[in-house]
């Protein structure tokens, strides 16, 4: 017996390998970046450099400044004006606390229940931002004058005698204090918390809460086990863009405090411009700039996200 064996089939000629075509415009996105990337190098990374050699240089304004790698001069800075660095910080957390504290419902409202109201409460909470942060600053020396409505009212519920207690204001007056420094801080930082907030509340899903309610889970488990977590983006956010520029801020502390409630920002405008010694003015900069990049680090890592908003 013969075995057929089926014939194989014909071989085709393979075309030949083609380079795939060359893509058009792959320049164009760093094209696009590279006025931002100029903007960074021209305002940003040449100054920096600047004030780094400014902060290791000696002499004077009449002789001149040369680079003489004094780096004694951060020690000298941090050993002199350590009370102001603390005093920065705890005012700018505290002011950051309240913001949160007083942002948070305010976003939580504006989320979930303004309805039609939406729109109008948004445009008041920017509203500040249509004036300049002096002014602003300005009409609190109104607020909290002595003899004024608000302090009336602290005296008649006797919290000035509480806050006097802790030390954050004297006696019956509430200017050239820490408390109204604070006060200052909190009203031109609490737009940028609560914005953050705002965005990062209206992205839950509301079926979330809906689950939640069909699983017998109160509004204060929801609270707590839902929303608080899916808006942690938004709390760092407002966090940041509250503590950072107000730990270097120094225009409340200028009017709305005194000598003993100046903070690091004013140190640094008087080395700047009154006392002009250049190099103590750069390193405490470059010695605040290095201790708020260390606090947010380790506070980002602890928060859990990196989802900001």
């Amino acid at each position: 017996m013969s075995t057929l064996t089926e014939a194989p089939p014909p071989l085709t000629p393979t075309a030949p390998e083609q380079k795939p075509p060359r893509k058009r415009g792959r320049w164009t996105p760093y094209w696009l970046l590279l006025p931002g990337i100029l903007w960074l190098v021209v305002f940003f990374a040449a100054p920096m450099i600047y004030q780094a050699s400014t902060s290791v240089q000696t002499g004077s304004l009449e002789e001149g400044y040369k680079v003489t790698w004094h780096f004694v001069t951060y020690w000298d800075a941090l050993s002199e004006y350590w009370p102001q660095f603390l005093r920065s910080v705890f005012y700018a957390a505290s002011a950051t606390v309240l913001c949160l504290l007083l942002g948070y419902p305010l976003a939580y409202l504006i989320a979930f229940r303004a309805g039609r109201w939406r729109n109008l409460i948004m445009i008041l909470v920017i509203a500040p931002f249509f004036t300049s942060f002096l002014i602003r600053t300005l009409a609190w020396k109104t607020i909290l004058a002595d003899g004024g409505p608000v302090v009336g009212v602290l005296n008649t519920l006797h919290v000035l005698d509480v806050t006097s207690w802790l030390g954050w204001t004297a006696g019956d007056r509430v200017l050239a204090t820490p408390l109204a420094v604070v006060c200052g801080l909190t009203y031109n930082f609490l737009p940028f918390m609560i914005l953050p907030l705002y965005t990062s509340l209206e992205r839950i899903d509301g079926r979330l809460h809906e689950a939640a309610g069909d699983l017998y889970a109160r509004p204060s488990t929801v609270f707590r086990k839902v929303t608080f977590p899916l808006s942690m983006p938004g709390v760092v956010s407002g966090t940041l863009l509250t503590f950072i520029p107000a730990t270097g801020d120094y225009v409340n502390a200028s009017l709305l405090g005194s000598a003993d409630t100046g903070m690091i920002g004013n140190v640094i405008q008087s080395q700047f411009l009154r006392v002009l010694d250049y190099p103590t003015a750069a390193a405490l900069s470059f010695i605040l700039m290095a201790a708020i990049l260390a606090m947010v680090t380790f506070y980002i890592r602890r928060s859990g996200t990196e989802d900001l908003v």
